[in-house]
């Protein structure tokens, strides 16, 4: 008689697995995707953190959370993702002693010119999207690296999916396009989960850079959360249909939701996405997007963001140090 290794259960977004003595940073943890992702993780009993430059708004989503999950272990975290200063002040006053996961969901899309800058002086939404999240990595490494298992999860978009990066003009100085510049800004971001993962692996790391694709959001189809989101039964009626092809916020905070918490995901060259044409539907595992797979670019792309934000994220085998400085300021 044959025998077989225990299978684990099959992932359900409804019966998620406890994680008390966890904790996870999600950044954008306040609003849209983000604010699921964090109510969801506050039912399995992890600390969750809210990165939030607005405390008010941390503050009445932390209310919401807290009224839905009692006993939620909420925390926020200021952080102005465009600001280095800021996202320096945050790593140190995280006052956590572990870090399993963070969740790298905050983002800004501006649709209409004028071309606006960081406090660094880089363009907003490259800023705010993609080099934010690259220096908090590297300064959250540390902790990250002396928790076991610790995860790295990167939020992408469609919008990613049929642009390409312009060596000559990562920032848009000369062609600024605010859709297209938004695009790109998440492309980096992308690109960027995938070649963490390749450093992770190479240094023999026990962290994991998993990336994820919420697919796609509607706030008609998402449940009100007041005063945060409110949404009238005529609304929801009325966007019924499309609920055939696309979901609620709530629905798209769960690749995220299982890339922290599935001991079976993995990062590598695979996207985390709705199973329904990568629009709606429980997460899994899919090939990644072509370009999304150029180790060229994404090299590149890398050390122009540690030139660009003055940090490396660097991991080891053991924990150390965790990033490298490269500023000299």
């Amino acid at each position: 008689m044959s025998s077989s290794a225990p299978q684990s259960p099959p992932w359900d977004v409804h019966r998620l697995p406890r994680a008390e003595g966890k904790a996870v940073l999600v950044t954008g943890g306040n609003a849209g995707i983000g604010y699921f992702v964090a109510e969801q993780l506050a039912g399995t009993g992890a600390t969750v953190v809210l990165g939030s430059r607005d405390r008010r708004k941390a503050e009445a989503a932390m209310a919401s959370i807290g009224a839905r999950v009692p006993g939620a272990r909420l925390r926020h975290l200021p952080l102005d993702l465009a600001d280095p200063a800021s996202v320096e002040a945050s790593a140190e006053a995280i006052g956590l002693e572990r870090l399993d996961a963070v969740v790298h969901n905050a983002g800004i899309a501006l649709d209409d010119p004028p071309r606006r800058r960081s406090a660094d002086g880089h363009e907003l939404m490259f800023a705010t999207n993609h080099l934010g999240h690259f220096a908090l990595t590297a300064r959250l490494a540390p902790l990250l690296a002396a928790t076991p298992g610790s995860r790295i999860v990167t939020t992408g978009s469609f919008a990613a999916k049929s642009e390409r990066l312009d060596f000559t003009d990562l920032q848009s100085a000369r062609d600024y396009r605010p859709k297209r510049a938004y695009a790109r800004s998440k492309l980096a971001q992308m690109l960027f989960a995938v070649e963490l993962d390749r450093r992770l692996r190479a240094a023999g790391s026990r962290t994991l850079s998993v990336l994820v694709h919420p697919g796609g959001a509607l706030d008609a189809l998402t449940p009100a959360r007041p005063p945060l989101h409110a949404r009238t039964t005529g609304e929801r009626l009325g966007h019924l249909p499309l609920g055939l092809v696309v979901q609620g916020k709530d629905a798209a905070a769960w690749p995220a939701v299982r890339a922290v918490l599935d001991p079976g995901v993995r990062g590598g060259p695979v996207l985390w996405s709705p199973r329904v044409f990568g629009l709606r539907g429980e997460p899994r595992p899919e090939p990644l997007w072509e370009h999304l797979a150029d180790p060229v670019t994404a090299a590149w792309l890398w050390e122009a963001s540690c030139e660009l934000t003055g940090h490396e994220p660097v991991f080891s085998a053991a924990a150390g140090s965790g990033y490298s400085d490269l500023s000299l300021r």
